[in-house]
């Protein structure tokens, strides 16, 4: 399947620009509802504010929605979308709150504001790549460890987990389409003395960065 990728947790981020405040969240839907509802709470929590501008993406209802919220237009809601849509986030909600401090930022000012606003608080979220993972099992000595680790890597794979003892067993992740080409490496590399054990697979967002 072809992957995707989601926030991996929901976040808040603060930055000041010229005595405005502009507090950023982002959160992880599934739904118009969820996404609206988000918005509807940091309207709530932040009701003293002059804006409070959003942008949420769904991937399987197909929708695309931001607003402004009183900022001029084009200078909030659709600089935030930007962001996840360059980045190919999807079933996300963000909302930036600004608390005016008396100083005028000029259009310009304000989209890079609003950009640097989500964007911040979407490297904060960190990123999952949802698609089809095959775990598996991979022994070796700790001679090797550096290198499996690297192929690992190369193959898009992660390590989630190393268990040390007499010798080292890594427990990675791979892409689905990824699993036979990384164990034929791992076997190649290893003059097929090593050979992975698949131990599971499933749909599951995994964390990236």
């Amino acid at each position: 399947m072809t992957p995707y990728y989601i926030p991996t947790s929901n976040s808040e981020t603060e930055f000041t620009e010229k005595r405005s405040r502009f507090i950023g969240h982002v959160a992880h839907v599934t739904t118009e509802e969820q996404a609206r509802g988000f918005i509807a709470e940091m309207k709530k929590r932040y009701h003293d504010a002059r804006h409070n501008c959003w942008c949420y993406i769904l991937r399987e209802e197909g929708i695309v929605r931001y607003s402004d919220d009183g900022e001029p237009q084009g200078t909030a809601g659709q600089p935030m979308l930007a962001v996840f849509q360059k980045q190919d986030i999807t079933d996300v909600v963000c909302v930036v709150t600004r608390y005016f401090g008396g100083v005028l930022l000029g259009a310009g000012g304000l989209v890079r504001a609003y950009t640097k606003s989500a964007r911040d608080a979407m490297d904060a979220a960190g990123t999952s790549a949802v698609r089809r993972w095959v775990s598996m099992d991979v022994p070796c000595d700790y001679s090797r460890f550096a290198r499996f680790q690297q192929e690992t890597e190369q193959m898009e794979g992660l390590v989630q987990e190393v268990v040390y003892g007499a010798d080292v067993t890594l427990q990675v992740l791979l892409p689905e389409e990824r699993g036979e080409d990384y164990i034929d490496r791992i076997v190649d590399i290893s003059a097929g003395t090593v050979t992975p054990v698949v131990t599971g697979e499933a749909l599951r967002a995994v964390p990236i960065k």
